[in-house]
């Protein structure tokens, strides 16, 4: 029988320690102990997977023999300085290290270095790790940060730049080494400095895939001093070194300049588009006899332009036209109608002609325009007696304001919107109060998206009572409205119009006379037309409008029929005289031939008048002029006026 073998002890590990072997294959790590020559004493069962040698082969030999040969000469001196300096502590920080297979083949390894005290002397214990599936891991993520189209800036929790790519590079004019290991406020302009590390460390605590500064302006620093505009996007990356933040950084510059270049031109755009809608709009004048008030704003979003208007006629013999509309839709198209509409309107009402005939004759408009519906309303106000004549098509109802400040809606009946047709308009006569104030609006004032359009014309109602409340100026009265109704003034999304109207009392120095349409009727209107103006210091007037009344009243005793009235009133500047009768025809100025008696009362009255017009009304027409009050007149006027003012003012002075 052969004498047993008894396996060879490595020198330095003694029997009392075998503990420590089973320790040593325990470990996940490929285990190396050397002692301070540099041979191998001992090695585990992952040192053999890793090198691909067998244990035998490795003790006693020399642990360069797993050094890749390009770093055996050096490698005995960074032994020694170990030996000389023993902790323990990574070897190679910072640096590549590599291991060498049996077979030749180099990988990339991590190795940890631990003294080890023994009775024979110092021993020195390295952890080997194959990484190589890591650095193939970061290899795949640095190429992929390469290939990315954006700058990738990768900081750690304290600002230091950690990683970044040729894009950075070129981006930023830097050197990638020249940014390794510097504050990332670098890249940031000096003014944002103080602020900037604030924001950071506010991502750290709150990370999450976003882009930065939503909605800020953000810019790069360049090397050579030069701001630029950027986008970034931060991402957090978690690493067992702690937490990275990864920003991808693009250069907006020349989006910023298209951006600014559209801005420019849809201004130019919006300002011809206003410029045209306030054209055909027109700008209506003021009346003389009548306070009012009127507010548009075109619509913040999209093209701005859009199918709104209103408009204020001087219809003549004491009587006035008010008129608001709104072509559905927007843009130029809604434009173009509105125009269309509102010359259409204006000279239709300037013949005189009733509400609802106005508004039958704008529907037979609407109708040869392809695929438009518009809602309009119309009234006429007669001031010497304060009633309204209203038709309305489709619009919303008009609000009046009472004198004791109660705001209600017009009893007027709402028909369908032009464009429907085949469908009859019908008017309605109002009796209003004195001092009324009338609201007539668009659907931009009121119409909301989330809201019901009934509610919001109760809120206007509300709105209107509390500054009919705190004012009695129209103008401020028009601005509280629109305050406290309309979102930012960015965002209402449709054009608002709103016109508000005052009822003027009615003109103490007004009478009529009620006639029969007979010959002796015109000396009778004659003499109660001379009273009546020398009653009111009218004097130079009286053979003018003796003459004019006279024609007038015998066209009507010869071609017309009862009832014949005589109307006068007088304001501070003019006189006007009207002759109603019952007959529906109008008549025409036409030129008389020399041997004709008749035909010229109508060219006289174009000639002396300062303006005269004829009025379709219920009971048949009225045809008026008007002829200026002499200077003399309205000085007495102003004076009698300014000593009732002054007489008022020290009134309450003298209660006291």
């Amino acid at each position: 029988m052969e004498p047993a073998k008894h396996r060879t002890r490595p020198r330095g590990i003694p029997v009392t320690e075998e503990p420590f072997r089973a320790l040593l294959e325990a470990a996940p790590d490929a285990m190396v102990i050397v002692d301070d020559g540099g041979i191998i004493r001992l090695v585990n069962a992952q040192t053999e997977t890793l090198f691909g040698y067998g244990r035998d082969e490795l003790l006693g030999r020399p642990v360069e023999v797993l050094v890749p040969q390009r770093f055996r000469d050096q490698h005995p001196g960074h032994r020694l300085g170990y030996s000389a300096n023993q902790q323990v502590r990574p070897m190679g920080a910072n640096l590549e290290l590599y291991g060498l297979r049996r077979d030749g083949a180099e990988f990339p390894v991590e190795i940890s270095l631990s003294p080890l005290q023994t009775p024979d002397g110092l021993l020195i214990s390295a952890a080997v790790r194959d990484v190589s599936e890591r650095k193939a891991a970061e290899a795949r993520f640095r190429a992929l940060l390469e290939a990315a189209p954006d700058a990738i800036v990768i900081v750690d929790d304290a600002g230091t730049i950690q990683l970044v790519n040729a894009q950075t590079e070129a981006l930023f004019g830097y050197r990638r080494e020249e940014l390794l290991g510097r504050r990332v406020e670098v890249l940031v302009p000096q003014r944002f400095h103080h602020h900037h590390p604030s924001h950071r460390h506010g991502y750290v605590d709150n990370r999450r895939v976003r882009p930065m500064g939503a909605g800020l302006d953000l810019y790069g620093l360049r090397k050579d001093g030069g701001e630029f505009p950027v986008e970034i996007s931060l991402s957090p990356l978690e690493t067992p070194e702690g937490t990275l933040v990864s920003a991808a950084i693009r250069d907006v510059s020349e989006r910023k300049a298209a951006e600014a270049q559209l801005a420019r031109l849809y201004d130019e755009q919006r300002h011809v588009a206003l410029t045209l809608q306030r054209s055909l709009m027109g700008s209506p004048a003021p009346l003389p006899d009548m306070d009012t008030s009127s507010r548009y704003f075109p619509a913040r979003q999209g093209p701005g332009v859009g199918g709104d208007w209103f408009d204020l006629i001087a219809l003549g013999g004491g009587r006035v036209g008010v008129l608001i509309g709104d072509v559905m839709g927007r843009g130029l198209e809604a434009a173009a109608v509105m125009g269309q509409l509102r010359s259409a309107s204006h000279a239709l009402a300037k013949t005189g002609m009733p509400p609802w005939q106005l508004m039958r004759a704008l529907d037979a408009v609407v109708s040869e325009l392809p695929d438009q519906l518009v809602t309009c309303c119309y009234l006429i106000l007669d001031l010497d007696d304060s009633t309204l004549t209203v038709c309305s098509a489709g619009h919303l109802p008009v609000l009046m304001v009472d004198p004791t400040g109660q705001v209600r809606r017009l009893p007027v009946p709402v028909s369908v919107p032009l464009g429907v047709g085949e469908v009859p308009h019908q008017e309605t006569r109002v009796v209003v109060e004195p001092a009324s104030v009338l609201a007539l609006y668009t659907d931009g004032l009121v119409e909301t998206p989330t809201s019901d359009i009934e509610e919001q014309i109760d809120a206007l109602a509300i709105t209107l009572e509390k500054a009919n409340a705190n004012t009695s100026c129209l103008e401020t009265a028009a601005d509280s409205v629109l305050g406290a109704l309309l979102p930012g003034p960015q965002e209402y999304a449709d054009d608002v119009t709103l016109l508000l109207a005052r009822i003027p009392p009615a003109p103490t120095t007004a009478v009529s006379a009620l006639l029969p349409a007979r010959p002796i009727s015109v000396g009778d209107g004659r003499r109660f037309l001379r009273r009546t103006l020398r009653g009111w210091d009218c004097e130079d007037l009286v053979d003018t409008a003796c003459l004019l009344a006279s024609e007038l009243m015998a066209n009507s005793v010869r071609h017309a029929c009862d009832p014949m009235r005589l109307r006068l009133r007088r304001t501070k500047d003019e006189l006007h005289v009207e002759v109603c009768d019952g007959s529906p025809v109008l008549p025409r100025i036409r030129t008389a031939g020399p041997d004709e008696e008749s035909g010229r009362g109508l060219a006289l009255l174009d000639h002396l008048a300062s303006g005269w017009g004829i009025l379709p009304t219920q009971e048949g027409k009225a045809v008026w002029f008007s002829l200026p009050l002499p200077v003399s007149t309205r000085r007495q006027e102003e004076t009698e006026a300014q000593e009732e003012t002054e007489a008022g003012e020290a009134r309450p002075h003298r209660d006291r």
